[in-house]
């Protein structure tokens, strides 16, 4: 199991700027106080143009904000390249992002990448069509998958799931907001996890894309005990109506803290939910990345104190 942060060690640390865990212990630091079971990180893909153009100096950036944990994307580096940025950084990545043509296609060398990165969890956040067979078809993705890509889906995932498993990492499933589009009736977002099996695929839930959609994340809490390890935090602007349409639905991402999503209310229930980790990320920013990761991080000190 992944090493938990103390919430305490999270606002004290930002407050005085330590950049590093091992500093953070030195000076007796602490870290966000109110939810000790659930630590506070970044999802790299909040600031992957910064990362193309300077990985060592953005990782150092990310850090200076206070975040300790990311969760990693895919990109061109190795992971043994990324893996001494972070390092260098003094950042530590539990989980990372990985897409259905990734583990139709390399299942072995994404589990590999994961290992070298020390990482925990290895989710993926993107779906593609998958053929009888289990190949990915790239062509079609999102909200053109039919129910068979779905329950395709399910048996890859269990089969990946397995083999994580077998390597000490847990897998994980990240949806959007089109798996809550109704096919004949079904839910795809139920369909997976009602194919899947629990110790093989978790849930990383996204709190914007479910909102987006019209769902109450805490009542997914209540509804699938146990399966969500993971969460996604970012804010959503005012919106005329839910959405479905993982194209339309990206209109109103913005800080957290700064939107209309109430975060006491989710975190309460992930904490009892035994959510371990939490990442920040804005697929979308109005400002510089690394500004609107420093304005949820801090945001997110004044909401959980």
């Amino acid at each position: 199991m992944a090493k938990r942060t103390d919430r305490r060690q999270f606002l004290q640390d930002a407050a005085i700027g330590v950049t590093t865990a091992g500093a953070a212990a030195l000076l007796g630091t602490r870290v966000l106080a109110e939810t000790p079971h659930v630590a506070i990180g970044l999802q790299l893909y909040t600031v992957r143009d910064d990362l193309k153009k300077d990985l060592n100096g953005t990782l150092r950036a990310v850090a200076a904000i206070g975040y300790h944990n990311v969760e990693t994307a895919p990109g061109d580096d190795s992971a043994k390249t990324v893996h001494d940025a972070l390092v260098a950084a003094g950042l530590t990545t539990p989980s990372g992002h990985c897409q259905t043509h990734h583990i139709a296609e390399q299942p072995d060398a994404v589990i590999e990448n994961a290992k070298i990165l020390g990482q925990q969890y290895l989710v993926c956040a993107w779906l593609q069509a998958l053929d009888a067979s289990l190949h990915s078809d790239r062509s079609r993705e999102g909200n053109q998958l039919t129910l068979d890509d779905f329950r395709r889906h399910a048996e890859l995932f269990n089969r990946f799931g397995e083999k994580c498993r077998k390597a000490g990492i847990q897998f994980g499933y990240h949806a959007h907001n089109f798996e809550f589009k109704t096919h004949d009736g079904i839910e795809p977002f139920d369909l997976l996890l009602q194919q899947t099996d629990p110790k093989y695929v978790q849930v990383e839930m996204d709190c914007y894309w479910m909102t987006r959609a019209g769902k109450d994340p805490v009542s997914f809490f209540e509804k699938y005990p146990g399966r969500i390890s993971l969460l996604h935090i970012k804010d959503m602007k005012p919106v005329s109506g839910p959405s479905v349409d993982v194209q339309a639905g990206g209109d109103a991402f913005t800080e957290v803290g700064t939107g209309t999503i109430d975060w006491k209310r989710i975190f309460a229930a992930a904490e009892k939910a035994g959510v371990k980790y939490a990442f920040v990320e804005q697929d979308k920013c109005e400002r510089p990345a690394i500004e609107s990761a420093k304005i949820s991080y801090d945001n997110l000190r004044k909401l959980l104190a």
